[in-house]
């Protein structure tokens, strides 16, 4: 006689029939079925991520590319990538009557003509210079601790390529409103490719469709800008994480912490939760930087026209360091065979980025051969007890400061009244002086830090009172909030428990002809 199941009658017994985590765990144990997401799903669940404050760096860089995309595409629905000259008629009143190409008008018409246009168009400014600011401080905290060690060369290499494209990408976006600063930009980019020896006649031909400024160079920037380039940053990412989850966590020593465990928050629930949140104040002060802080105000520059040249205006941040390496280089040149090579441009636009990007692609190549160390590392170095590493990388960041400083040698001549000649020699001389000194004191100041037992720690407050005698006695005072560092005990992560016991299985006599396996 065959059992029928009684249907619960109070809404409690419903849940309670649907197990511990309800639908979620229904629709779960549905998907489970198909695809088989369970053992992979709880591997992921179950990886540890370290709670120090520096590996929120790289979560940074992840969640303002987030806030990119999601404004992006807000942006590809108002912006038109044409060079075709029109007449403006908007709520702009400046430029009223003004010849303007399109890609400039639908810029104007989206920053004052369309409903939180100017917020978003903002916003992904921002976030683009927030998102390759990301990545260069926490490609910095990974080199100072020495985290891009085996197994990590990989990782290290697709952060340098990140890097890279996204500096690209970001000269891409700020070139297409097509206004006096971009303008001028794509006129250096293109100088910067007619300089390449031998062939860079014909690399600007290609990509500008003809002689400068051409025609198609914004449709062609537009979909390397909105389609190929994210589609390979995204790849990337990818690749990054995958390899992040599949090589665990680097993570400081301390107590519990060895070259073979990581210590810290488990996936689920405690880092999403965290992580989530952390998304948020990412978006939050994106959207607060957009709705306050203003950034390239095209409508002040006006549209581009190659007779003209923009004053004490320079590019986003991250393209400093090229426009002050091309300031202060002298004006040589080699003329041979019918050909000149202008190597006031090729040497700060092409063998100086190259240099500086390779050298930081090849240095656990480099660092490895030196040093002799083939060894495994999940453990991160103090920087001070890497002295030549530190120094080196300070020495490379104080180079990229100064270059980055002499892209505004005119407005230094100007603001303190001195010959722009002199500015460009200071700065000629400060890019070779400056990283030595740099290199040099950090190396010393590693050394001494070595002999310092508790450096850069807090101190404690001191508490002198007077006794009745006289005398003066000094106590530590009680411990204020940071001056102990406590860490929680590691606890190895719970083994999975499964609620209910699986049913035993049945032997079931095959049919003639029929072989039956497990899955």
């Amino acid at each position: 006689m065959a059992m029928t199941q009684r249907r619960p009658r109070t809404r409690r017994e419903a849940q309670r029939a649907q197990g511990p985590f309800g639908r979620v765990q229904r629709l779960v144990d549905e998907l489970d079925d198909r695809v088989g997401i369970a053992k992979g799903g709880r591997v992921f669940l179950d990886k540890i991520f370290p709670d120090h404050w520096s590996f929120m760096l790289g979560e940074i860089a992840l969640y303002s590319f987030v806030v990119l995309l999601a404004t992006g595409v807000f942006l590809t629905l108002y912006y038109v990538p044409s060079a075709t000259i029109v007449v403006y008629h908007g709520v702009y009143k400046p430029l009223d009557g003004q010849k303007m190409s399109e890609a400039y008008r639908s810029s104007i018409t989206l920053s004052f003509s369309v409903r939180a246009g100017l917020l978003m168009r903002q916003m992904h400014h921002w976030a683009a210079d927030i998102f390759i600011g990301s990545i260069v401080v926490h490609m910095a905290r990974i080199f100072f601790t020495g985290a891009f060690r085996k197994p990590r060369e990989l990782n290290w290499t697709i952060g340098i390529a990140l890097l890279s494209l996204a500096i690209l990408n970001g000269f891409l976006g700020y070139s297409l409103p097509d206004d006096l600063i971009s303008g001028t930009g794509i006129r250096i980019a293109y100088s910067i490719l007619l300089s390449i020896p031998f062939v860079g006649s014909y690399l600007g031909s290609f990509l500008f469709g003809g002689a400068y400024p051409g025609t198609v160079i914004l449709e062609r920037f537009y979909i390397i800008h909105v389609l190929i380039l994210p589609l390979v940053i995204m790849g990337l990412i990818g690749a990054h994480l995958g390899l992040l989850v599949r090589q665990k966590h680097t993570q400081f020593p301390g107590r519990g912490r060895t070259e073979d465990n990581v210590v810290g928050s488990p996936m689920y629930p405690t880092f999403m939760a965290k992580t989530t949140g952390f998304l948020l104040m990412v978006t939050g002060i994106t959207g607060a930087l957009g709705g306050w802080a203003q950034i390239n105000p095209i409508w002040q520059f006006g549209p581009y026209q190659p007779p003209k040249i923009s004053y004490a205006v320079q590019p986003d941040w991250y393209m400093g360091f090229l426009d002050g390496a091309l300031r202060i280089m002298p004006s040589w040149e080699w003329t041979a065979w019918g050909h000149t090579i202008p190597w006031e441009v090729v040497l700060p636009a092409l063998v100086f980025p190259g240099l500086v990007f390779t050298l930081c692609g090849a240095w656990p190549g480099l660092e490895r051969k030196f040093t002799k160390d083939y060894a495994l590392h999940n453990l991160l170095d103090r920087p001070r007890d890497r002295p030549k590493r530190t120094a080196a990388g300070a020495a490379m960041l104080s180079l990229l400061f100064t270059v980055f400083a002499a892209s505004s040698t005119d407005v230094l001549a100007s603001y303190f009244n001195v010959s722009l000649n002199s500015v460009l020699w200071f700065f000629r001389i400060a890019v070779i002086l400056v990283p030595i000194v740099t290199g040099l004191i950090t190396w010393r100041i590693c050394i001494e830090l070595q002999h310092l037992p508790g450096a850069v720690q807090r101190k404690r407050a001191m508490v002198v009172s007077r006794t009745a005698d006289g005398e003066y006695v000094a106590v530590q005072a009680a411990p204020r909030p940071g001056d102990v560092h406590v860490e929680l005990a590691p606890e190895p992560v719970p083994v999975r428990i499964d609620l209910e016991p699986e049913p035993a299985a049945t032997v079931v006599t095959p049919e003639p002809g029929i072989r039956r396996v497990s899955r």
